[in-house]
């Protein structure tokens, strides 16, 4: 399953998933970092959670990341969102 999240610290937050601090993905680890979007606004990464959230965005991300998901062998669907205030 592909996790799709925000965060306003990614280093810290990709840890915190990898130490096992994360319950939703902690029978997951370890967690790789395939792609990520930077923004300078946190109302412009809002927005971008929150079209990750539709099946257009669900469908863009597997589109965009095609060949990376392909080479990694996943077959699944994409997951849930996750917000900061959620860790």
């Amino acid at each position: 399953m592909l996790y799709i999240g925000y965060s306003s610290n990614l280093e810290r937050r990709l840890m915190q998933h990898n130490s096992g601090n994360v319950k939703s993905t902690s029978y997951r680890r370890p967690v790789k970092l395939i792609f990520c979007e930077f923004y300078l606004f946190e109302e412009d990464a809002r927005n971008r959670e929150q079209y990750f959230k539709t099946s257009a965005g669900k469908k863009a991300i597997k589109f965009m990341l095609r060949s990376t998901l392909h080479t990694l062998g996943y077959a699944g669907k994409v997951g849930f969102i996750l917000t900061e205030e959620e860790f």
